[in-house]
């Protein structure tokens, strides 16, 4: 059993018990989450497509970490005008477990 959702603008293919990191969620951790836009669910074989969205359909999942992944860095430069200039960014994200697929 298997569940397409999304959330931070990205889709993420998901069974039970899968960890997965997502774009930062504002929940502390350890608490619950719920994520309510399904687009696809799978069970036994038999597909279900939503359109968009599986009215009714949701997937609970618990809140392990939140962290910022690798720097990144972003170089600008201008040749022949002694323009550099060098910037990094670390993009944070939230650590979940798959807990349980309703629909």
């Amino acid at each position: 059993m298997y569940a397409i959702i999304k959330t931070g603008g990205k889709q993420y293919r998901v069974n039970e018990g899968d960890v997965i990191s997502v774009e930062k969620l504002n929940v502390a951790s350890g608490e619950k989450v719920m994520f309510d836009e399904v687009l696809v669910v799978s069970k036994d074989g038999e597909i279900k497509i939503g359109a968009p969205v599986i009215a009714g359909a949701k997937v609970e999942a618990t809140v392990l970490q939140e962290g910022k992944g690798k720097k990144v860095i972003v170089f600008k430069y201008k040749p022949k005008k002694d323009f550099r200039k060098k910037q990094g960014h670390r993009q944070p994200f939230t650590k979940v477990k798959i807990d349980k697929i309703n629909f």
